[in-house]
């Protein structure tokens, strides 16, 4: 991920926490009177948890790796490469680097690809050395595009670099976003889409991040979706539904259920957070969502 997506989810960050102000001081949410654990340990869990770094924002990265290697998560989300290290001190890995694009522009536009290609083969071999094995990428916004002729030209690009990757032991990761209230335009929006990307490429080094708040929003349907699915998913990312606030019973989604049905599965991925928290204690809500999925 480049450094236009890290400041698009710090941007969202910013105006998540300031909507949560003002929830928390009108009375429209409850989650600071939910209870919570003052510890929990994921490593109990059938899922190996772990958490997105720019939900966090306010802290210092070492010190939410500090607390996440506490709470017994495997990794942060979403780093770069000056952020690896930081991590790997407390025993903790990243769970998914961030790659070559951002958001908005990237596989499904060929003009976009000899860039895309050139940035993936200098950041894969850095991840390799640091013993990391997961890359997200984006399919970049419509802008006119087909769903065709966009999953033609992600395949196009991608294919290109997966015998890199698979050399190097790396998956890449696409994201499955929603184009109804956050990222408009958005073309990797449905799983059907994803799924059809990867039948394309057929390649055991690619999978989809399946973003349970992203699909709730476009499809809903989640556990028969991902029980379907499971063959192409490699990773999860939560956040509650409607607000991507807490997990907890403030929103609609059951994740207890949802996280036992991928556990059933035999899923051996990583399920990380993606929550922006309303509670002024934000490791709380963390310590709540991580005792909620811990099945």
């Amino acid at each position: 991920m480049t450094t236009n997506n890290a400041m698009t989810r710090r941007a969202a960050l910013t105006t998540f926490a300031a909507a949560s102000g003002a929830a928390l001081t009108t009375g429209e949410t409850r989650a600071e009177e939910v209870p919570v654990p003052t510890t929990v340990d994921a490593r109990k869990g059938r899922l190996k948890q772990a958490v997105c770094r720019w939900c966090f924002g306010r802290l210092e990265l070492d010190e939410l790796a500090r607390e996440a290697a506490a709470m017994g998560l495997a990794g942060i989300d979403l780093l770069s490469e000056d952020d690896w290290p930081v991590v790997q001190k407390h025993g903790l890995t990243c769970t998914m680097a961030n790659g070559p694009s951002g958001l908005s522009d990237g596989w499904n536009t060929l003009d976009n690809h000899d860039a895309l290609i050139e940035r993936s083969k200098e950041l894969m071999p850095k991840l390799a050395e640091a013993g990391l094995h997961n890359m997200i990428v984006f399919s970049g916004n419509r802008r006119g595009i087909s769903d065709e002729e966009g999953i033609t030209n992600c395949a196009r690009g991608l294919e290109k670099i997966l015998p890199l990757a698979e050399s190097l032991d790396i998956t890449l990761f696409m994201e499955l976003l929603n184009s109804k209230r956050n990222h408009p335009d958005y073309q990797c929006d449905h799983t059907a889409w994803g799924v059809e990307l990867a039948k394309q490429l057929d390649a055991p080094r690619f999978k989809l991040l399946y973003d349970i708040y992203h699909m709730q929003v476009m499809e809903g349907d989640i556990i028969a979706t991902i029980q379907e699915n499971m063959d192409y998913i490699g990773h999860f990312h939560t956040a509650g539904v409607p607000g991507r606030n807490e997990i907890d019973e403030t929103q609609e989604l059951n994740y207890r259920r949802i996280s036992e049905a991928i556990a059933d599965t035999g899923f051996d991925g990583y399920f990380a957070h993606e929550f922006a928290p309303r509670r002024r204690d934000g490791l709380a809500s963390l310590r709540q969502a991580i005792e909620i999925c811990m099945v």
